[in-house]
């Protein structure tokens, strides 16, 4: 269930049974063609059907994450790292406070990984606490698909292009994009890596037949859905 489709009394009858609960995060950022929510979209979509057929609550999504390199970007937001690992550990305090013990982190946005390091230390000063921080996007089964698909999958490319990521009237460029040189971006400013880059895509197909895009994200859901259950929180 979303939380947001519940009171503070349902959820806490919820928790008279059962300590689970999901956090997705995400990012407000440049992907090139495609909704500057894409990680956002992504990352709550997942959680909340890989949750539905299990009840297990699914907080909304952190809409912002740690982006400083795509700044040059209008409608790019950014938060420090700093401030993101308070954030995270804030969130994470006042789950346990409520009454949750199991906290799966759905991340979809690569840059928000310093955040993994504050799961390990809550449970570190939690003891019989679990967190796990899950990137759906290149987790194991997930990224396999995705190569057998295409090899070539980058930022803002066919990739993240999702019709719920799509935006109307925007149209696709069809030619399979140049890799960018990632050697330049790694020591370059806002304005560097927008002159790397140019439209944001990294490289490859800007779109590919949505039968596939399915078939990526079905086999998403399961592998973020068998996070939730069982033996995995044992």
């Amino acid at each position: 269930m979303r939380i947001s489709d519940a009171n503070w009394s349902i959820v806490e009858e919820y928790l008279k049974g059962d300590d689970r609960c999901v956090l997705p995060i995400g990012s407000t950022e440049q992907h090139g063609y495609l909704s500057l929510s894409v990680d956002a979209i992504l990352s709550e979509r997942v959680s909340v059907e890989a949750a539905e057929p299990l009840g297990v609550p699914v907080f909304p999504v952190l809409p912002y994450g740690i982006t400083p390199y795509y700044l040059s970007f209008p409608g790019t937001m950014s938060v420090r790292a700093s401030t993101y690992m308070a954030l995270i550990r804030d969130l994470l305090e006042s789950l346990y406070k409520t009454g949750f013990r199991r906290v799966l982190i759905v991340n979809g946005h690569g840059g928000n990984s310093p955040a993994m390091a504050v799961t390990m230390e809550w449970m570190s000063d939690h003891p019989g606490t679990r967190a796990r921080f899950h990137n759906w996007y290149n987790a194991p089964k997930t990224w396999k698909k995705v190569l057998e698909i295409d090899p070539i999958a980058t930022h803002a490319s066919w990739l993240e292009n999702f019709p719920w990521t799509r935006l109307p009237g925007v149209e696709m460029p069809t030619q399979r994009k140049p890799m960018v040189d990632m050697s330049k971006i790694k020591d370059r400013g806002p304005d560097g890596v927008r002159q790397v880059i140019g439209d944001g895509n990294y490289g490859g197909y800007y779109q590919r037949d949505d039968k596939e895009m399915q078939a990526i994200w079905d086999v998403a859901v399961e592998e973020t859905r068998a996070l939730m259950t069982g033996s995995v929180w044992e």
